[in-house]
């Protein structure tokens, strides 16, 4: 990053479909995998809280901070499970880094893409210390907007190669095998989430309505799986039997954030959880038998955002991002009225 130069770089969309294309998406989140597992190890050194959530009936919107005494960045995110019926995305986003000496921004990125790539790379990185290591075979419940990042992070990452798929909408599944059929994946259409689950290693389970909902029942969950629990991320909205949880170990980011939002909701606020961050630094365990059923309740935290968005800043290529003069910047730093003193004339006013 640049530090004390007034202009900012800019990822739009345009810009950010190029750098995915070029690069590659399996390229992307395996590197992203890798850059989060090692913010995650100096968890200890973020100023970090749970996201700021403002709430309405038809969905959220939602600032996300994080600082590592270096670099600050956040995110601005919404969540409007109604709006693919208006011809709109679900989730949309854009995030910003800044020089913390200077308070400057260094770079602002969209991040609809950036976060479907952030969110696929960390549930990867999560199964890689809680899944079995053997584990070939992925369940996917809801294929909806992430469910392909999700299977091309768990190919990059572990090796997934076997799908088996469910959704409540045929046109849903049309369009995932649509997408990823052609990508070298062996896909089975479920009949049911039953069936999805059957011979399943790993289920991910993320579905959009905003509901306490049983998408996956206990009867489903069997030894040895791990389950990457990514639908649940806002009051009110579960995937899981709470059975499931009270028989699992739960794995989770921030649990502050977690129990508000996450499938752990449901349960009393003592109910033991590790802190993932504490599994791979080795301060806590993680997986210890091949039977353990394990759960990465995951909602999404900042410091996934943060280090998704220096891991852009660090990739793009000099001149691959756009400049923008965002930071009003005077030939005198105490004179800002001189920008726009012309606007102060007699013959500028009206009346």
């Amino acid at each position: 990053m640049m530090q004390g130069d007034p202009m900012v770089r800019f990822v739009d969309v345009p810009t950010m479909r190029r750098w995915v294309c070029e690069t590659g998406i399996e390229p992307i989140v395996a590197g992203l995998a890798d850059a989060i597992e090692a913010d995650f190890r100096r968890w200890p050194e973020f100023d970090k809280c749970a996201r700021i959530a403002s709430h309405s009936a038809t969905g959220v919107i939602e600032l996300m901070p994080a600082s590592d005494g270096r670099t600050y960045g956040f995110k601005f995110v919404n969540g409007h499970p109604g709006n693919p019926a208006r011809g709109l995305q679900t989730v949309t986003a854009f995030g910003v880094l800044a020089d913390v000496d200077t308070g400057y921004p260094v770079l602002w990125s969209e991040m609809t893409i950036l976060t479907a790539l952030r969110t696929a790379a960390t549930s990867a990185m999560a199964a890689r210390a809680l899944a079995r290591p053997d584990s070939t075979t992925m369940a996917l419940i809801g294929t909806g907007s992430q469910a392909e990042f999700q299977a091309l992070a768990f190919r990059a990452v572990l090796g997934i190669h076997t799908l088996r798929i469910w959704d409540i909408d045929p046109a849903a599944m049309d369009t995932f095998e649509r997408n990823i059929t052609p990508l070298g994946f062996t896909v089975h259409r479920a009949a049911n989430a039953v069936d999805a689950c059957a011979g399943a290693d790993i289920v991910t389970t993320c579905t959009a309505d905003k509901t306490n909902a049983t998408v996956l029942t206990d009867a489903m969950v069997r030894p040895g799986m791990h389950l990457n629990a990514i639908g649940g991320d806002c009051p009110g909205k579960t995937e899981l039997d709470v059975a499931i949880l009270r028989r699992a170990d739960v794995f989770v980011e921030f649990p502050e954030q977690t129990r508000v939002e996450g499938e752990i909701q449901q349960l009393p606020p003592d109910h033991p959880v590790t802190e993932l961050w504490r599994v791979l630094r080795g301060d806590a365990g993680g997986r210890t038998s091949a039977a353990q059923i394990t759960v990465f309740d995951s909602v999404g935290f900042a410091i996934e955002d943060f280090s998704a968005l220096c891991y852009l800043d660090r990739s793009l290529r000099p001149g691959q991002a756009l400049e923008v003069d965002l930071i009003a910047d005077p030939d005198d730093p105490k004179d800002l009225f001189a920008l726009v003193a012309a606007g102060a004339s007699t013959t500028s006013r009206v009346g």
